[in-house]
This record gives C-alpha cells, sequence and structure tokens, in this order.
C-alpha cells in the first residue's frame, strides 16, 4: 500500500521531518532525506500493528461503515 508523506527540511540543524497526513500523530525524522523515508516507513507499519483489545465479559464486537 502506498501512503503520501511530506517532507520538510530544518534549516537550522539540516535534518529532515517528515509526517504521513492520512495517519494522525504518525511521524519521525532523519539526518537525510532517505534515512527520514525510511524512518517514516516502520512508523507507519508500528501505526497501523493491530492493538490488543481487553474487553469486557459480554462484550460485542461490530464494524460500521461511513458513506
Amino acid at each position: 500500500m502506498k501512503w503520501r508523506v511530506v517532507l520538510e527540511p530544518d534549516s537550522e540543524t539540516g535534518d529532515w521531518a517528515i509526517w504521513c497526513p492520512e495517519l494522525p500523530g504518525c511521524v519521525s525524522a532523519g539526518d537525510t532525506e532517505e534515512e527520514a523515508i525510511e524512518n517514516i516507513q516502520e512508523a507507519i507499519e508500528l501505526y497501523l500493528e493491530p492493538t490488543p483489545i481487553q474487553l469486557a465479559p459480554g462484550a460485542i464486537i461490530r464494524e460500521v461503515s461511513i458513506g
């Protein structure tokens, strides 16, 4: 799957900030543009990794569609 990312150079340090607009809070950085891209790829994988959910007894899971 492809994700759009935004790279911004830091004029003071020369580092690169990078984030994925479609995944709020999914951000990273790197010393170079290439390193920043590698780091955001890992950040996206971790962001999308499912988190185990502890449910109360009798809880029901449903899926909903929007739109």
